[in-house]
């Protein structure tokens, strides 16, 4: 069996041709040819972004204590347009001192979150551009969502993008690497 890996932060121009194939990796283990083929529809959430700027994984937090990191920051141009990673539904919509301004998106057992958005949240709907959405509203794979931004424990512009499935935390960039993988097995 395959076992998973942190993302190697060094190559940050990788994520830019990637689209999402859905692995349980980080907390478990699965192999490529376990994965449904389908899901290498998926999108990867922000296309003009700068790097990786913090790993899935226990790390070093903004206060110096050591504390674990519940997903994959991206850093991204203040602004920079978000795109849903896989169809769904809304099922959350966050405003908190941590997330910021967020998203949690169900896709089937799968749950992706969105943090530190730009936009506002006035009575449960988020808003940023043209984007308006509340709990229950529907959304494609590869839909604009939302903004990069600054809000909640942000140290600079950057999505903060994590994924869990039954209530464990996936490592995204074990999911991206897989991704990677499948897509390169795809081409002719």
């Amino acid at each position: 069996m395959a076992r998973c890996t942190p993302w190697d932060c060094s190559n940050p121009a990788a994520g830019a041709a990637l689209a999402v194939l859905l692995l349980v990796c980080g907390t478990g283990t699965a192999t490529p040819s376990q994965a449904e083929p389908r899901w290498r529809q998926g999108v990867f959430p922000v296309a003009s972004f700068s790097g990786y700027t913090s790993h899935f994984g226990n790390r070093i937090g903004p206060g110096g204590s050591l504390e674990p990191h519940h997903g994959l920051d991206i850093a991204a141009p203040l602004g920079s347009p978000i795109r849903n990673w896989w169809g769904g539904q809304v099922s959350e919509v966050i405003h908190d001192g941590g997330c910021g301004l967020g998203l949690v998106i169900r896709s089937g057992p799968y749950e992706h979150i969105y943090c530190h958005l730009a936009g506002t949240v006035e009575g449960g709907v988020y808003r940023s551009g043209p984007v308006a959405l509340a709990v229950g509203s529907p959304v494609r794979g590869g839909q604009l969502i939302g903004h990069v931004g600054l809000s909640g424990r942000s140290s600079g512009p950057h999505l903060h993008w994590g994924i869990r499935h039954g209530g464990r935390w996936l490592n995204p960039a074990a999911i991206l690497r897989a991704m990677a993988a499948a897509l390169s097995r795809a081409r002719p």
